[in-house]
């Protein structure tokens, strides 16, 4: 155990002297973070407004073009744009660039001619022929009908001669009364994808593409240096000892796990505290795959350093599976994203595992459970990785 120890410390020691260590480990992954998170939205903010602007011009003084305004300014589904200072014109003019997606005119005398009952019309300006008139149109006169509903429920109780039901009472009680309608659709979801505003969730996918995706490429300092033992022949005089072949892999691996297992716990604090990635909504359950992780990737690294005869080939190795896993395993875009096809071929990668142990937790919302199949995808990369490693060594020595 003590030989085992002793061959991470110095492998510790080494890589720590390496400022590509840190560049590859740390720098990089926060960089292309940013990077990738400006590029899919993740730092535009969440304040925007998706309705359509529709204009409003009003040549009407009368409480019941109030109450119509009102109904309109609350809308879910357009954005009134009154402005005292335009005309008509000027409206029609937005519209035609397209600023605006309609404009409504109400005529003077509507508030008069909707409590006697009499037919008026609203005069709308818009592009009949685009798909946001389509919205807007259905929109008006679902709100137009709702008020000319209260105004005649309201004149027929006043003409049952209600005591305690004058008009205004009930034209009130009937308006309110479709703020909570006897039946509504409610749309739910996990209290974790409510907590998560719309520029966290570009994050929550960059965050643990980055970090995987150079935790690889910083395999290459960690091969470089089992590579340059073995060309100084340190490993044979090594082997002349009571040390056996199984230390120095494990001694190897250690070292490569530990300082990966680090990046990631560094990373994974970095994007709760400063990202606002949820990491830490199931902490047991990130700790587990990013545990996995750095033993599938560590045993990759090993792999690597035994394979690898030169510095030159350990930077081959290590940065040529860094591109394609990153790009098969949906690092760079979500494999939700891609045809079916795709997504069975990215999962014959190990970054395909992680993304999904990680979005489990920081996108989706789910509990432990659900990243126990990635995990236990990633351990079994480990195993088959680690036991290439140690193959490949005994060949190598024999021969």
């Amino acid at each position: 155990m003590l030989r085992i120890l002793d061959i991470a410390f110095k492998d510790l020691l080494q890589l720590s002297r390496d400022f590509k260590v840190f560049m590859f480990l740390l720098i990089m992954p926060v960089v292309f973070t940013f990077l990738f998170g400006f590029a899919f939205g993740g730092f535009g903010g969440n304040d925007s407004d998706s309705r359509l602007p529709v204009g409003y011009l009003s040549q009407d003084d009368h409480w019941v073009t109030d109450e119509l305004h009102s109904l309109l300014d609350k809308s879910e589904v357009i954005r009134l744009q009154d402005n005292v200072f335009l005309s008509a014109a000027d409206f029609e003019k937005l519209v035609a660039d397209g600023n605006l997606a309609a404009v409504v005119i109400v005529p003077d005398g509507y508030g008069k001619a909707v409590l006697k009952n009499k037919t008026v019309r609203l005069s709308v300006i818009a592009d009949t022929g685009s798909p946001a008139w389509t919205t807007v149109e259905a929109e008006l006169l679902s709100l137009t009908s709702r008020l000319d509903g209260a105004v005649r429920t309201a004149d027929i109780m006043e003409s049952m001669d209600l005591k305690g039901v004058p008009f205004d009472y009930a034209f009130e009680q009937t308006i309110s009364a479709w703020d909570e309608p006897p039946i509504t659709i409610r749309e739910t979801s996990s209290m974790a994808l409510e907590e998560m505003d719309d520029s966290n969730e570009a994050l929550a996918h960059t965050s643990p593409g980055m970090m995987q995706q150079f935790a690889i490429a910083g395999l290459l300092t960690a091969a470089q240096i089992i590579v340059a033992e073995r060309k100084s022949r340190t490993l044979q005089r090594l082997l002349t000892t009571d040390t056996r072949r199984i230390h120095v892999v494990l001694g190897h691996y250690l070292a490569i796990f530990l300082l990966i297992f680090t990046q990631f716990i560094t990373l994974i604090t970095f994007g709760q505290l400063v990202l606002k990635v949820g990491y830490f909504r199931v902490p047991e359950a990130t700790l587990l795959v990013a545990f996995c992780a750095a033993l599938c990737i560590s045993a990759m690294g090993l792999l690597i350093g035994i394979l690898a005869k030169t510095e030159e080939q350990a930077i081959v190795f290590s940065l040529v599976p860094m591109f394609v896993f990153a790009g098969l395993g949906g690092a760079w875009v979500p494999l939700e994203v891609t045809g079916a096809t795709f997504q069975v071929i990215g999962h014959f990668t190990p970054i395909a595992w992680g993304m999904d142990g990680f979005e489990n937790i920081v996108a989706r919302g789910l509990g432990f459970e659900s990243v126990l199949i990635p995990s236990a995808a990633l351990a079994g990369y480990a195993l088959f990785f680690f036991t290439l490693a140690v193959w490949r060594l005994y060949v190598s020595e024999e021969k």
